[in-house]
């Protein structure tokens, strides 16, 4: 599979800017979030589960110690970016941030770093201590976990901000000098391949350098996890998740860089889609979508047509 011919993936990316193979590692850093702690709310988004996700075991570890836990298992390339992608990674002091990150940054073999948060949860000092190091020569992605543009939607699911928050966080970013990494859900309650295609352009407005799509995926642990029990919550086939989605890659310019296009887990964490557990099967099937009916950007101005 040549995915890198019909999407402009963020390995490719790294491999033409590096001349080299550039790997994520996953960091957690011990963070909370302000959607669970009681800051703004208990019990965190509808869908959220990060255990699911991230190794809790894992934030008992130094940063140091994940480092070398993770290179010993990652034998395919030289440089790496450090990943804070457990809960949110910007959420706490300015000073607890720096003394963080550059744990990771000062491995040699750590060329950048990503970090994972919410757009409410990026003060101007942490922006500048990004952008700090992004002047020492670091490649720094700020990845923001919107999920969607409509309000109503940010409500139903107690993400906890609106989109007017999302788009003051990118802008002061951009400002800066960062790259911004953006995080979409398809198939969230209540939504049609239309407020999807409108997130995007919502999105495409304010200013993106990536994007992360996904398909809605409801996890063990989570509110969502309750309704899809009791039969109030459908989830997408993998047939309606590629429709949508590849659509969404053809309305994307070519010069924005896709970190991501599916998303999988396993059961037991993993309840539904079930097509989700196996990693290959969103990806080989939006491959084809993409080779035949075009790549990315190939619908720029033109109406949206899910095929």
């Amino acid at each position: 599979m040549q995915l890198l011919q019909v999407v402009n993936m963020f390995g490719g990316d790294l491999l033409r800017r590096y001349g080299q193979k550039v790997f994520k590692l996953s960091l957690h850093g011990g963070f909370s979030c302000p959607n669970r702690d009681g800051t703004l709310g208990r019990g965190g988004c509808t869908f959220c589960n990060v255990a699911s996700f991230a190794d809790e075991q894992r934030q008992f570890d130094s940063i140091g110690e994940q480092l070398d836990a993770q290179l010993g298992r990652v034998d395919r390339a030289k440089r790496y970016l450090a990943y804070f992608q457990a809960y949110t990674s910007t959420y706490a002091e300015v000073e607890a941030l720096d003394h963080l990150y550059r744990q990771a940054l000062t491995r040699a073999d750590i060329v950048g770093i990503c970090v994972g948060t919410r757009p409410d949860c990026v003060p101007t000092e942490v922006l500048d201590l990004l952008a700090g190091y992004r002047r020492q020569g670091f490649e720094v992605w700020l990845e923001l976990g919107l999920q969607t543009a409509q309000d109503k939607t940010l409500h139903r699911i107690n993400r906890g901000h609106d989109f007017a928050c999302y788009q003051r966080a990118v802008t002061q970013a951009r400002q800066r000098g960062l790259n911004v990494c953006t995080h979409l859900i398809v198939g969230l309650p209540g939504e049609t391949a239309d407020h999807c295609l409108s997130t995007l352009e919502q999105v495409l407005t304010a200013g993106v350098d990536g994007l992360k799509l996904h398909p809605l995926l409801v996890v063990e642990g989570s509110i969502m996890a309750k309704a899809w029990r009791a039969g109030r919550l459908h989830t997408l086939s993998v047939e309606d998740y590629t429709a949508i989605a590849a659509d969404l890659i053809r309305h994307t310019p070519p010069d924005v860089v896709f970190h991501r296009i599916c998303a999988s887990a396993r059961p037991p964490t993993l309840l539904a889609p079930l097509w989700c557990a196996n990693h290959w099967t969103g990806m080989n099937a939006l491959y084809n979508n993409l080779l035949e009916h075009g790549g990315q950007g190939a619908a720029r101005g033109k109406p949206f047509q899910p095929a």
